[in-house]
């Protein structure tokens, strides 16, 4: 390369014109051609390669957030209104016509007989399929309690006697549906544990359940030294938060903000209590830990099972609390099995297109994106969750058991509140954070440093921080159902 004129004598030009005298020149061969005096072309506008990258919204569709003072939060949960028993033993009949149940053979904490002499029973088999009814002769009340019951075809409970029952069978159900008395019985109240009795009732107490969680501090901080602030380069960009135009060093610090709000979903969703002992973190429960622990989990639901495996799964919400209205969160491959499932029974089914929902026209059939559908009593509403399809969260390990959707009864549950001291209605999912009068721990952000407007510190650069303190209460986790591939 060769300058003209020699090196020494250009003279800069006080506006922006081609010269003689301040230019360059690029026709010496040797690779160094006329084309290299142009700079390259650049866009300045960033491509948006994965669309929307965040993940968050899951508990905005289906939950709230309250602020909280502690560090522990509390609710209880209704037990069961009438009175029933799993799992008791049915003791051979002896000489006469009665037989002895034993309420809690295996001795679980908690478990106590509170039926009375003169209530009526049923007593269900599902070993043999057989079912008695019976009345409570005598009964001892307690975690050790029996009952001694005559079937009311005045036949021994067991096999041999004719009423099918299977004598110490682990398997066998009873309930409570009614009493009956003679005219003139006098009724007396019975203290718990008072041996046999022929007369009177035992008193049922109300029992709840209670449950707890405790919040956990989510930080972040997204820092850049003073120097590299004075690098000024521009990007066009269009944020997922909405906003759009140029950023310059603050571009990290938009997506470290991003993935901040994206954690605080996340960890509600995936914590566990911790058991480490060695670190003084209680850990959280979240919404899949907490539905494994106290709801329903159906493994490897498919469309070639079909109908019947979710039957079975509307079969058992009605022992629960039978929410009428409930949203499913299904990552891709369930969600396609729910509709090729919805297909196959829609009227107009033919050669594998289902024409019914679509007014029998082959033109709608087209769209067999089911979003909402009905089934027995209950209404359900189908969307994605993006969260189990991103490649760089639950959507990179398909082929394992993971979880493949999740099913949240819609509408609120009527809980006490501790602090308010009342009834109040909340939907089943709601994120409580710390806060009070001087502190709100929901998001907090602020800048320290020497740098970027910040005068905190003698350091040279800019601290941007995050911070929150929160919980995810899952109330009612019977009512839920946890998709778990194979």
């Amino acid at each position: 390369m060769s300058l003209t004129p020699q090196f020494g004598s250009l003279i800069p030009s006080q506006t922006q014109q081609t010269l003689a005298n301040n230019y360059l020149q690029f026709n010496t061969g040797a690779g160094n051609d006329f084309a290299q005096q142009y700079l390259p072309e650049v866009y300045e506008a960033e491509v948006e390669r994965y669309g929307n990258r965040t993940l968050s919204g899951f508990l905005r569709m289906v939950g709230a957030e309250m602020p909280m003072t502690s560090d522990q939060v509390i609710w209880s949960e209704q037990n069961r209104l009438h009175i029933s028993y799993d799992g008791v033993s049915v003791a051979a009949g002896g000489g006469g016509t009665t037989n002895v149940i034993t309420i809690n053979p295996g001795g679980v904490a908690g478990v106590s007989n509170v039926i009375s002499p003169n209530d009526t029973i049923v007593v269900l088999d599902p070993a043999t399929g057989a079912e008695a009814k019976a009345l409570v002769i005598s009964s001892t009340l307690g975690a050790a309690g029996t009952i001694t019951v005559q079937a009311f075809n005045n036949k021994k409970l067991d096999t041999a006697a004719g009423n099918g029952i299977t004598p110490a069978s682990a398997t066998i159900k009873i309930f409570v549906y009614g009493s009956a008395y003679t005219k003139g019985v006098a009724v007396d109240s019975i203290a718990a544990g008072a041996g046999p009795h022929t007369t009177g009732y035992a008193t049922v107490q109300p029992q709840f359940t209670q449950y707890s969680n405790s919040p956990i501090i989510l930080r972040s901080q997204y820092v850049i030294n003073g120097s590299d602030m004075a690098q000024i380069g521009w990007v066009e960009v269009a944020t997922e938060d909405g906003t759009s135009g140029y950023l310059w060093y603050l571009k990290a610090e938009s997506e470290t903000r991003l993935r901040f709000e994206d954690y605080l979903e996340m960890s509600m969703v995936e914590s566990e209590f911790s058991q480490i002992s060695a670190a003084a973190l209680p850990g959280s429960e979240g919404l899949f830990a907490a539905i494994q622990s106290r709801g329903n989990v159906e493994v490897g639901f498919t469309a070639a099972a079909g109908l019947d495996e979710f039957d079975a799964i509307l079969k058992n919400l009605d022992t629960q609390g039978a929410i009428e209205e409930n949203m499913l969160f299904l990552n891709r491959q369930t969600a396609l099995d729910f509709d090729d499932m919805l297909a196959s029974i829609s009227g107009g089914f033919a050669g594998g297109t289902a024409f019914g929902l679509f007014e029998n026209s082959e033109e709608m059939a087209l769209n067999l994106g089911f979003s909402g559908f009905r089934r027995g009593s209950y209404d359900f509403y189908k969307t994605d969750w993006k969260y189990l399809n991103d490649a760089s969260t639950r959507g990179a390990v398909a082929g394992i058991s993971s979880i493949e959707g999740v099913l949240v009864p819609a509408g609120t549950s009527t809980v006490y509140d501790q602090v308010l001291g009342t009834n109040i209605r909340r939907p089943f999912l709601h994120v409580r954070y710390r806060a009070s009068q001087n502190d709100d721990r929901r998001m907090k952000s602020w800048l320290t440093g020497s740098a970027g407007g910040a005068a905190t510190s003698t350091l040279d650069a800019m601290e941007v921080n995050f911070l929150s303190e929160r919980c995810l209460v899952t109330q009612a986790a019977n009512n839920f159902v946890l998709f778990k591939g194979i």
